[in-house]
């Protein structure tokens, strides 16, 4: 077989589609890329390593550039991925799949395309997931649930430690600075709690008896439909966190709440955890988190 003509009949007629067809270069480049991988990996083992060298220089010189060996070697590891059980989805574009490649686990690909699905990612907010070990902040019971297909609860998708990022280099934290910090860059913060949340306010007033009381962040999940209350300390974790996130839990969900809504959950992000605090707590719907600042 023909190989050679074959890839590049593939990439010539995927040049043409990219210039007639611009609403469905995705589609055009990743079908294309992966016919190409796929012919690339036979005929690998018909002919050996070194015939991406000798197509590359061959294809450099008859269609231009484009075509280096790193780059034809792209093809046969996306074709080969793919292969593997990797999703192939034409929501992303060819450069998210340059940032997924170098990953080894098919799981961690299939999480990384699917946030890029539901989240909407750029290519440069896909590369800082990737970077600051977004799955690896997933815990054990998250990951083999991922694994198995099950679904997920809001905690499952919560990261641990969650990145904060420290713009203004602070090197003493109090709780105030840390809510600063966290409110200056809202989004990322929220993506680190997982997908569908928005913010409703900081500093929360509800008023207890006589006195008032403020949440330091009420959020709301769409996908869960409920509240969420955030409280954020900058000590370990202790017993009386978990009684005053409970009581202003309690208190959403005697003033705020809908009929159809679920119960409010709450998540303490602390410096330190103490997971026998989380052991004791008799209310599972309060979720414990560390935070990691990013200098």
């Amino acid at each position: 077989m023909n190989y050679y003509e074959d890839i590049k009949k593939e990439l010539i007629n995927n040049e043409i589609n990219r210039k007639v067809k611009t609403h469905s270069i995705n589609k055009s480049d990743l079908t294309t890329y992966y016919n190409v991988g796929k012919m690339l990996s036979k005929a690998g083992k018909c002919y050996g390593e070194s015939i991406i060298k000798e197509y590359s220089k061959k294809l450099t010189n008859e269609l231009g550039k484009g075509y280096g060996v790193s780059n034809l070697k792209r093809f046969r590891q996306f074709y080969l991925m793919i292969e593997k059980g990797a999703t192939l989805s034409h929501l992303l574009t060819w450069s998210h799949y340059i940032e997924i490649i170098p990953i080894n686990n098919v799981t961690i690909i299939n999480y990384y395309i699917n946030i890029c699905i539901y989240q909407n990612l750029s290519v440069r907010e896909l590369r800082n997931k990737i970077k600051n070990k977004e799955y690896e902040r997933l815990d054990e019971e998250t990951k083999n649930k991922l694994i198995n297909n099950e679904k997920l609860n809001i905690k499952d998708n919560i990261k641990n430690p969650i990145l904060i990022k420290n713009i203004h280099n602070y090197t003493e934290i109090t709780e105030k600075i840390l809510q600063k910090l966290v409110l200056e860059d809202i989004s990322s913060f929220m993506k680190e709690l997982g997908d569908s949340f928005s913010f409703i306010d900081n500093e929360y007033k509800i008023k207890i008896g006589e006195r008032y009381n403020y949440i330091d962040l009420l959020l709301f999940n769409i996908k869960f439909n409920c509240y969420v209350v955030i409280e954020l300390k900058v000590t370990e974790l202790k017993k009386e966190h978990i009684g005053q996130i409970q009581v202003y839990m309690n208190y959403i969900d005697k003033n705020l709440k809908k009929i159809n809504q679920d119960k409010t959950i709450g998540i303490i992000i602390c410096k330190k955890e103490n997971k026998y605090v989380i052991e004791y707590s008799s209310d599972a719907r309060i979720i414990a988190r560390t935070y990691e600042l990013l200098w």
